[in-house]
């Protein structure tokens, strides 16, 4: 029972300070100095020094989406010049500096901004794989879609978006969750393949659409009950490379 209210304390500390992250960062910088400090929470704590040398950015499909990391004020100018018109963020409310940045940037820009949370070692909620789906149906395009490494999250929102937008069969849509860009299914993350089989092995038993299994067969509590994972990959994917 004490290692029970230990472990419940050491969760409740770590949304307390997730919390606070997100109260610090829900407004765009207000002078240069919240400037230079969100700055810093994005090349330096969310890992952003990396991004600048590789964004992990890919075409998605037949080419009105794109796939990437979370991109740098300089990169959304140089994607808008090319003639972006939206971005996806798929993490949620911001814990560092590069969401107000990208935020403040879109709205200079005469950006689409939109946010949905996506989690990369959970299994996805119905009702946020549907408010994808109305999502992709209502912006304009080209859009991009990113997570923080552009990896997981990313390649779920790409497989879905091809299976809703472009009626690309889940059995190769879900190749968007390759090692290509990053996404390693033998760790925790590997839960994002296994929603796909999920679908593929109840289609194999009853012919059902896609859309229709998640909304009334789709059960994630099952499905997380039904994944292992391994340790070694976890450990790579959590501390070497540091993914949400």
């Amino acid at each position: 029972m004490r290692l029970w209210r230990r472990d419940a304390a050491h969760y409740a500390r770590r949304n307390a300070r997730r919390l606070a992250r997100i109260a610090r960062w829900e407004r765009p910088p207000a002078n240069r100095s919240e400037r230079l400090r969100a700055w810093a929470s994005m090349l330096l704590t969310d890992h952003g020094l990396f991004r600048l040398v590789y964004l992990n950015r890919h075409r998605v499909g037949a080419g009105r989406l794109w796939r990437s990391a979370q991109p740098a004020p300089h990169q959304i100018d140089a994607m808008a010049r090319a003639g972006l018109r939206t971005i996806v963020c798929l993490r949620g409310e911001p814990e560092y500096g590069s969401g107000p940045l990208e935020r403040e940037r879109c709205r200079a820009l005469g950006l689409d901004f939109r946010t949905i949370a996506l989690r990369s070692r959970a299994a996805p909620e119905a009702g946020t794989i549907l408010a994808l789906k109305r999502i992709y149906a209502t912006i304009p395009y080209p859009a991009l879609i990113h997570c923080k490494s552009g990896a997981d999250r990313a390649g779920l929102a790409a497989a879905l978006y091809l299976v809703f937008e472009e009626n690309v069969p889940p059995r190769e849509a879900m190749r968007q969750l390759s090692l290509r860009y990053g996404h390693v299914r033998q760790a925790k993350t590997g839960i994002l393949d296994r929603f796909f089989t999920a679908y593929l092995e109840a289609a194999a038993r009853d012919p059902i659409a896609f859309e229709d299994w998640v909304r009334e067969r789709y059960d994630p509590v099952a499905l997380e009950a039904s994944v292992k994972d391994g340790r070694w990959s976890n450990l790579i994917v959590d501390r070497v490379l540091r993914r949400e």
